[in-house]
């Protein structure tokens, strides 16, 4: 793009990060981010997104918090696709604890997580010899009938129920 003296914006930045996510180069995709502030261009959701994911793929836990830490501090909010990045990446880098708390992070958020974010959790879990707790995970998803086609309403309709029949989610 250079080259051809065009100017990239956002979405080319973002399309780049995630080309480095799927490349598995989680250090170009961060340089990246840091290009784009440079040109003057603020990064979006889907940027710091693909910037987690890529951290994500390369095993990078405290880089991707990190960069859920730098959204809030931009004033964007992280979404689903953010949080279950973080999340995995904590999976990866064998940190169970900080894999819950973003867990519940995303529900003080009022974000309902994934099946995705569910999963990594109990990976997290797992990998961290924390059955109980990846039981619980379990558990969770399956009182509010989760499968792989529910749909992210059914979890929170389910979970509005049990919290209003004194039901507790799993606490870190």
């Amino acid at each position: 793009m250079w080259e051809a003296k065009l100017e990239p914006d956002v979405i080319s930045y973002s399309a780049g990060i995630s080309a480095c996510e799927k490349g598995e180069q989680w250090q170009r995709a961060l340089a990246l981010l840091s290009e784009m502030w440079e040109a003057k261009l603020e990064p979006d959701v889907i940027s710091y997104s693909a910037g987690i994911s890529a951290c994500e793929k390369g095993k990078q836990w405290q880089p991707a918090l990190a960069l859920l830490s730098e959204m809030w501090e931009a004033k964007l909010e992280p979404n689903v696709i953010s949080y279950s990045a973080a999340i995995s990446a904590c999976e990866k880098g064998e940190q169970w604890q900080r894999a819950l708390a973003l867990l519940s992070e995303m529900w003080e958020a009022k974000l309902e997580p994934s099946v995705i974010s569910y999963n990594a959790g109990i990976s997290a879990c797992k990998k961290g010899e924390q059955w109980q707790r990846a039981l619980a995970l379990l558990s969770e998803m399956r009182e509010a009938n989760w499968s792989p086609t529910s749909s992210a309403t059914t979890l929170g309709s389910a979970r509005a129920r049990r919290a209003s029949s004194g039901s507790r989610r799993l606490r870190c």
